[in-house]
């Protein structure tokens, strides 16, 4: 995808050095935003909504009122500070869990689609501009992207309290479910402090969950969770990353390559970094350099 995108913007580059220089038609041959530090989501929002047809240029970000030239760290540091602010819970738009310190889409949110579409940009983008964004999304996320189907392994993995339970009560041995588990067929999510009730099928409330049914009691939560409840949120963001990202080259990736696209590698390769390092100075045999690579590793 690196390499569709350096050519993607190269035709850009082209395409808007001719219209100026052939067309008189002055072109400016990046995505360039003007942002200020304090409006950063509301000016970014609007930009970007207003040049959508040029977010297959190369990014550039001047930061206003602020000298500096953006040779690549006022970018980094412009998703540094948006995702921060996006992803902030006091935001309302995403929701953290403390035991996989992964986030999702909340259900309640009062933000309209518009902010999960520019969240779907933002992440293409980073991808496109080469860039490694640190948005804890489970790996659900990535799997819808690619239209992939999701189920209990992803709540487990999202959710692992919720997800433990839910298979507790499938791998239940006794006959007594209705009495030990009291679920009925609702899902429940907390909406600024009060929790509320969603029937999962019609007079849900008044379903028990029995042996007989409590496989479809699963299923249809956890459709709930990662489907049904945040369709709105979730194709709004989708809609904003395929904007950047769509192509016949994503259809070439798996769910595991977009995150790490994304996120980047969680482990550092130690020995690698070791065989490339040049030293000035030093010799790798040096008592000191062994030592700050065994420390180091």
């Amino acid at each position: 995808m690196a390499e569709d995108a350096k050519v993607q913007m190269h035709n850009r580059f082209k395409e808007a050095l001719f219209r100026t220089a052939i067309e008189g038609i002055v072109t400016d041959p990046f995505l360039s935003l003007h942002v200020r530090r304090d409006f950063l989501i509301e000016d970014s929002l609007n930009q970007l909504q207003s040049r959508h047809i040029d977010l297959k240029k190369k990014l550039k970000i001047v930061f206003l009122h602020e000298d500096g030239v953006d040779a690549g760290g006022l970018t980094k540091e412009w998703f540094l500070l948006l995702v921060r602010d996006l992803f902030h819970p006091l935001y309302g738009m995403f929701v953290f869990d403390e035991d996989s310190q992964l986030c999702w889409f909340n259900v309640a949110s009062l933000e309209n689609t518009e902010e999960y579409r520019l969240v779907g940009i933002v992440v293409g983008l980073a991808i496109y501009n080469s860039t490694i964004l640190d948005v804890p999304f489970p790996s659900a996320c990535y799997k819808k992207l690619l239209n992939q189907p999701v189920g209990l392994e992803d709540l487990k993995m999202l959710r692992p309290a919720l997800g433990r339970g839910l298979e507790q009560l499938l791998e239940y041995d006794g006959d007594d479910v209705e009495a030990v588990f009291c679920r009925d067929f609702v899902a429940e999510y907390d909406a600024w402090g009060a929790t509320v009730r969603v029937p999962l099928v019609p007079g849900g409330e008044s379903i028990p969950v029995t042996r007989r049914n409590r496989r479809e009691f699963v299923d249809r939560y956890v459709a709930w969770i990662l489907n049904d409840s945040i369709e709105k949120q979730f194709g709004a963001f989708r809609e904003g990353f395929y904007h950047v990202c769509g192509g016949n080259a994503l259809s070439l990736f798996q769910p595991e390559e977009i995150e790490l696209m994304v996120r980047g590698g969680s482990e550092l390769d130690v020995q690698g970094l070791q065989y490339v390092t040049e030293y000035e100075g030093f010799r790798s045999e040096d008592p000191t350099v062994r030592h700050f690579w065994s420390i180091f590793s």
